[in-house]
Protein backbone atom coordinates (compact mmCIF):
# COMPACT_ATOMS: atom_id res chain seq x y z
CA UNK A 1 0.00 0.00 0.00
CA UNK A 2 1.14 3.56 -1.03
CA UNK A 3 2.26 5.82 1.88
CA UNK A 4 0.31 8.78 -0.03
CA UNK A 5 -1.30 9.42 -3.24
CA UNK A 6 -2.87 12.13 -4.97
CA UNK A 7 -7.10 11.76 -5.55
CA UNK A 8 -9.91 13.78 -6.48
CA UNK A 9 -11.78 15.07 -3.53
CA UNK A 10 -14.49 16.90 -5.24
CA UNK A 11 -14.62 17.13 -9.38
CA UNK A 12 -14.81 20.11 -11.50
CA UNK A 13 -15.55 21.23 -14.73
CA UNK A 14 -13.74 22.88 -17.11
CA UNK A 15 -14.70 24.59 -21.04
CA UNK A 16 -11.85 25.52 -23.66
CA UNK A 17 -12.83 26.50 -26.88
CA UNK A 18 -10.73 25.48 -30.37
CA UNK A 19 -11.47 26.47 -33.91
CA UNK A 20 -15.40 27.01 -32.71
CA UNK A 21 -15.50 23.15 -31.10
CA UNK A 22 -16.65 23.61 -27.82
CA UNK A 23 -14.55 20.73 -25.43
CA UNK A 24 -16.17 20.58 -21.78
CA UNK A 25 -14.37 18.69 -19.37
CA UNK A 26 -15.46 17.12 -16.43
CA UNK A 27 -13.98 14.93 -13.76
CA UNK A 28 -15.35 13.03 -11.10
CA UNK A 29 -13.47 10.82 -8.20
CA UNK A 30 -14.81 6.94 -8.14
CA UNK A 31 -13.59 4.10 -6.10
CA UNK A 32 -14.55 1.45 -8.69
CA UNK A 33 -15.03 1.05 -12.04
CA UNK A 34 -18.89 0.55 -11.82
CA UNK A 35 -18.48 4.63 -10.61
CA UNK A 36 -16.60 4.81 -13.75
CA UNK A 37 -18.65 3.44 -16.06
CA UNK A 38 -21.78 5.28 -14.51
CA UNK A 39 -20.46 8.79 -14.26
CA UNK A 40 -19.64 8.14 -17.93
CA UNK A 41 -23.43 6.77 -19.03
CA UNK A 42 -24.75 10.03 -17.04
CA UNK A 43 -22.63 12.40 -19.18
CA UNK A 44 -23.21 10.74 -21.96
CA UNK A 45 -27.20 11.43 -21.16
CA UNK A 46 -26.64 15.36 -20.23
CA UNK A 47 -24.71 15.53 -23.10
CA UNK A 48 -27.13 13.59 -25.47
CA UNK A 49 -26.82 16.23 -28.42
CA UNK A 50 -22.46 16.23 -28.40
CA UNK A 51 -20.94 14.96 -31.43
CA UNK A 52 -18.53 13.11 -29.25
CA UNK A 53 -18.29 11.65 -24.88
CA UNK A 54 -14.70 10.74 -24.47
CA UNK A 55 -13.66 9.28 -21.43
CA UNK A 56 -10.96 8.28 -19.12
CA UNK A 57 -10.62 6.82 -16.17
CA UNK A 58 -8.03 5.43 -13.17
CA UNK A 59 -8.60 3.02 -10.77
CA UNK A 60 -6.52 1.66 -8.05
CA UNK A 61 -3.88 3.34 -6.08
CA UNK A 62 -1.06 1.68 -8.45
CA UNK A 63 -3.06 2.22 -11.46
CA UNK A 64 -4.18 -1.36 -11.29
CA UNK A 65 -7.16 -0.33 -13.89
CA UNK A 66 -6.79 2.07 -16.81
CA UNK A 67 -9.36 2.48 -19.69
CA UNK A 68 -10.18 5.19 -22.39
CA UNK A 69 -12.54 6.07 -24.71
CA UNK A 70 -12.43 7.75 -28.21
CA UNK A 71 -16.17 7.65 -28.55
CA UNK A 72 -15.86 7.77 -32.43
CA UNK A 73 -12.90 10.36 -32.71
CA UNK A 74 -10.13 9.22 -34.59
CA UNK A 75 -8.46 6.42 -33.11
CA UNK A 76 -5.78 7.67 -30.00
CA UNK A 77 -6.59 11.47 -30.38
CA UNK A 78 -8.75 11.39 -27.93
CA UNK A 79 -9.08 9.11 -25.00
CA UNK A 80 -5.34 8.37 -24.93
CA UNK A 81 -4.10 11.83 -24.62
CA UNK A 82 -6.75 12.29 -21.93
CA UNK A 83 -5.66 8.79 -19.82
CA UNK A 84 -2.22 10.16 -20.28
CA UNK A 85 -3.19 13.99 -19.21
CA UNK A 86 -4.04 11.68 -15.73
CA UNK A 87 -1.53 9.55 -15.63
CA UNK A 88 1.18 12.55 -15.53
CA UNK A 89 -0.72 14.44 -13.00
CA UNK A 90 -0.70 11.11 -10.52
CA UNK A 91 -4.39 11.36 -9.62
CA UNK A 92 -5.93 8.15 -9.05
CA UNK A 93 -9.34 7.24 -8.83
CA UNK A 94 -10.21 9.47 -11.41
CA UNK A 95 -12.64 9.92 -14.17
CA UNK A 96 -12.71 12.58 -17.00
CA UNK A 97 -15.41 12.40 -19.73
CA UNK A 98 -14.66 16.03 -22.61
CA UNK A 99 -17.86 16.43 -24.43
CA UNK A 100 -17.29 17.89 -27.86
CA UNK A 101 -19.87 20.09 -29.66
CA UNK A 102 -18.20 20.25 -33.21
CA UNK A 103 -17.68 23.97 -34.72
CA UNK A 104 -17.86 22.91 -38.53
CA UNK A 105 -13.42 23.06 -38.58
CA UNK A 106 -11.48 19.61 -38.68
CA UNK A 107 -8.63 20.05 -36.71
CA UNK A 108 -6.53 17.59 -37.33
CA UNK A 109 -5.20 14.73 -35.23
CA UNK A 110 -2.80 16.83 -33.68
CA UNK A 111 -4.69 19.71 -33.18
CA UNK A 112 -7.43 17.08 -31.46
CA UNK A 113 -4.87 15.33 -29.30
CA UNK A 114 -4.05 18.92 -28.10
CA UNK A 115 -7.53 20.05 -27.59
CA UNK A 116 -8.34 17.19 -25.27
CA UNK A 117 -5.26 17.15 -23.38
CA UNK A 118 -5.60 20.67 -22.96
CA UNK A 119 -9.48 20.14 -21.90
CA UNK A 120 -8.73 17.69 -19.15
CA UNK A 121 -5.91 20.18 -17.49
CA UNK A 122 -8.74 22.23 -17.14
CA UNK A 123 -10.90 20.02 -16.14
CA UNK A 124 -8.33 18.88 -13.25
CA UNK A 125 -7.61 22.76 -12.75
CA UNK A 126 -11.22 23.33 -11.37
CA UNK A 127 -11.26 20.66 -9.37
CA UNK A 128 -9.74 19.78 -5.76
CA UNK A 129 -7.23 17.06 -6.00
CA UNK A 130 -5.84 16.50 -2.49
CA UNK A 131 -2.99 14.10 -0.87
CA UNK A 132 -4.15 10.89 0.78
CA UNK A 133 -2.10 10.02 3.52
CA UNK A 134 -1.95 6.54 4.99
CA UNK A 135 -1.47 6.84 9.07
CA UNK A 136 -2.58 6.84 12.53
CA UNK A 137 -4.19 8.93 15.20
CA UNK A 138 -2.40 9.09 17.94
CA UNK A 139 -3.92 10.12 21.49
CA UNK A 140 -1.38 11.27 23.65
CA UNK A 141 -1.69 11.91 27.23
CA UNK A 142 0.33 14.72 29.47
CA UNK A 143 0.76 16.27 32.44
CA UNK A 144 1.54 20.15 32.09
CA UNK A 145 5.29 19.99 33.00
CA UNK A 146 5.46 17.69 29.76
CA UNK A 147 3.24 19.40 27.09
CA UNK A 148 5.53 22.57 25.91
CA UNK A 149 8.45 19.23 24.85
CA UNK A 150 5.60 17.63 22.92
CA UNK A 151 3.57 20.69 21.45
CA UNK A 152 7.64 21.73 20.17
CA UNK A 153 7.79 18.30 18.45
CA UNK A 154 4.50 18.24 16.91
CA UNK A 155 5.59 21.29 15.62
CA UNK A 156 8.56 20.36 14.35
CA UNK A 157 6.83 17.49 12.27
CA UNK A 158 4.03 19.69 11.17
CA UNK A 159 1.86 17.45 12.71
CA UNK A 160 -1.61 19.46 13.61
CA UNK A 161 -3.41 18.68 16.79
CA UNK A 162 -7.16 17.63 15.84
CA UNK A 163 -8.16 17.69 19.67
CA UNK A 164 -7.12 19.18 22.69
CA UNK A 165 -8.59 18.59 26.48
CA UNK A 166 -7.25 20.55 29.18
CA UNK A 167 -8.41 18.97 32.91
CA UNK A 168 -6.12 17.25 35.43
CA UNK A 169 -4.17 15.83 32.91
CA UNK A 170 -3.95 17.17 28.81
CA UNK A 171 -5.03 14.74 25.99
CA UNK A 172 -3.59 15.99 22.39
CA UNK A 173 -5.10 13.98 19.54
CA UNK A 174 -2.72 14.47 15.95
CA UNK A 175 -2.83 12.01 12.79
CA UNK A 176 1.39 10.69 11.92
CA UNK A 177 1.45 9.54 8.54
CA UNK A 178 2.73 5.58 8.73
CA UNK A 179 6.45 6.25 7.32
CA UNK A 180 6.85 8.39 10.39
CA UNK A 181 5.16 6.74 13.46
CA UNK A 182 8.15 5.14 14.86
CA UNK A 183 10.03 8.37 14.28
CA UNK A 184 7.24 10.60 16.06
CA UNK A 185 6.73 8.00 18.74
CA UNK A 186 10.43 7.92 19.50
CA UNK A 187 10.99 11.76 20.13
CA UNK A 188 7.75 11.84 22.35
CA UNK A 189 8.92 8.95 24.26
CA UNK A 190 12.32 10.31 24.71
CA UNK A 191 11.34 14.23 25.33
CA UNK A 192 9.17 13.11 27.95
CA UNK A 193 11.08 10.31 29.76
CA UNK A 194 8.62 8.26 28.97
CA UNK A 195 6.05 9.81 31.11
CA UNK A 196 3.98 10.38 27.78
CA UNK A 197 1.28 7.77 27.11
CA UNK A 198 0.86 7.27 23.76
CA UNK A 199 -2.21 5.11 22.44
CA UNK A 200 -2.94 4.44 18.80
CA UNK A 201 -6.62 4.99 18.31
CA UNK A 202 -6.70 3.69 14.96
CA UNK A 203 -5.51 3.30 11.85
CA UNK A 204 -6.95 5.41 8.74
CA UNK A 205 -6.94 7.83 6.06
CA UNK A 206 -6.27 11.48 5.98
CA UNK A 207 -5.49 14.54 3.85
CA UNK A 208 -4.86 17.97 4.31
CA UNK A 209 -8.06 19.74 3.00
CA UNK A 210 -8.48 23.63 2.95
CA UNK A 211 -5.50 23.80 5.53
CA UNK A 212 -6.82 21.36 8.15
CA UNK A 213 -5.69 18.15 8.55
CA UNK A 214 -9.11 15.70 8.16
CA UNK A 215 -10.10 11.49 8.63
CA UNK A 216 -11.17 10.65 4.96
Amino acid sequence: MLSEYKVIYTGGEAEITEKKSRFIATVAPVKTEEEALEFIESMKKKYWNAAHNCSAYVIGERDELLRCSDDGEPGGTAGKPMLDVLLGEGVHHAAVVVTRYFGGTLLGTGGLVRAYSAAVQAGLASSKIITRITGFKLKITTDYTGLGKIQYILGEQKLQVLNAEYTEKVVLETLVPEDRMNTVRGELIEATSGQAALEVIEPCHFAEIDGRMQVL
